[in-house]
């Protein structure tokens, strides 16, 4: 906006300049008129009558302040000067206003790309902050089922080390078939009742016990549970990642 009202104000300002200069010129006073006689009014009295005494005859006023004056070539010219002069500064002065004008509409122009770019920067800033609390969420997400994954883990303590390592020596001797079978029994155990809690503990007592089995022993076991239970043999399979044992 200071732009614009330099520029105007610049306009405003020459356009007094050249309408000052033309009224000067115009209303410059004409040239005096040259006089015949370097005493206009004095009347020339006849010399007869300055010798005879006769009275003065009525004399002719030659002066000539009375005749109206003539315009001269000099004049013509000055006044053709001023007028190429006036057209001149005419024609310079459009100039100039069109050239601010041009200068005003660049302006303009420059505002409406700065606008849209203002208008595009706050709609990036806008899916930013979307993205920015789109994250936030995912994250939070992502720590929800972290915790959820730490606390499906399976403990195991030291009191309960050493009665499993005993369960699981016992398993060890069982032929793979046989161990097998106790292990799907146990999962089962509460499968009537469909109860996801005693189906879980009893299924973590057995991934247990299958943890402290010897590693020869483990391989067998889940060996004879793929053939008969395929699913419960991934299933434990899964869970033997989540034993952790703690102090």
């Amino acid at each position: 906006m200071n732009k614009k009202m330099i520029i105007i104000t610049a306009a405003a300002g020459l356009v007094s300049f050249a309408g000052a200069f033309a009224f000067a010129w115009i209303t410059k006073p004409a040239p005096e008129s040259r006089s015949v006689s370097s005493e206009p009014n004095q009347p020339v009295q006849s010399e007869y009558a300055k010798e005879e005494n006769l009275p003065d005859l009525p004399q002719m006023d030659t002066s000539l302040s009375n005749i109206p004056a003539t315009r001269t070539s000099d004049d013509t010219d000055e006044e053709s000067i001023t007028s190429k002069r006036l057209k001149g500064m005419v024609y310079e002065l459009r100039q100039r206003m069109q050239e601010y004008d041009n200068k005003l509409q660049d302006l303009q122009q420059r505002e409406e790309r700065l606008r849209i770019v203002q208008d595009t920067i706050k709609k990036d800033i806008e899916n930013l902050n979307n993205l920015r609390f789109e994250l936030a969420s995912i994250v939070t997400n992502i720590k929800e089922q972290q915790e959820k994954l730490f606390r499906s883990r399976i403990e195991i303590d030291q009191a309960d080390k050493i009665n499993l390592a005993k369960i699981a020596a016992t398993y060890d001797k069982m032929d793979a078939a046989s161990a097998g079978k106790i292990l799907t029994n146990m999962c089962k155990s509460q499968a009537q009742n469909l109860q996801a809690l005693g189906i879980e503990n009893s299924m973590i007592d057995a991934v247990k016990i299958l943890y402290y089995m010897s590693e020869r022993s483990k391989a067998k076991l889940l060996a004879e549970l793929v053939t008969s239970e395929p699913e419960l043999a991934a299933i434990l399979c899964g869970k033997l990642k989540q034993i952790t044992e703690t102090n």
